[in-house]
């Protein structure tokens, strides 16, 4: 075993975390397999790979702005069930 309980009430004692006695032991062995899987990846030869921050290439879909004419007010405001002064007319929701 890589850590003990001792560590895991430690780490908790940093962290301010108040455990019951069965979730230290269960703490204390999922952490164990954690740690035991980091060692089996560790001993993977990574060498002539390159790192990566994601599993897969991540490309923006952003797109250039481009300055369009507009439809126009009018043109906006002629399905509007209720207008005034250029601007869709709404009931009021505040009380």
């Amino acid at each position: 075993m890589k850590l003990s309980r001792e560590d895991v009430e430690h780490v908790a004692h940093l962290a301010r975390l108040n455990f019951r006695e069965e979730e230290k032991e269960k703490f204390t062995l999922q952490l164990n397999d954690i740690l035991v899987y980091m060692d089996i990846l560790n001993k993977v030869d990574t060498a002539g790979v390159e790192p990566m921050t994601h599993a897969i290439t991540l490309n923006n879909a952003f797109r250039d702005d481009e300055v369009l004419n507009s439809v126009g007010v009018e043109k906006i405001l002629t399905n509007a069930p209720d207008r005034m002064g250029g601007c869709f007319r709404v009931p009021k929701v505040i009380e």
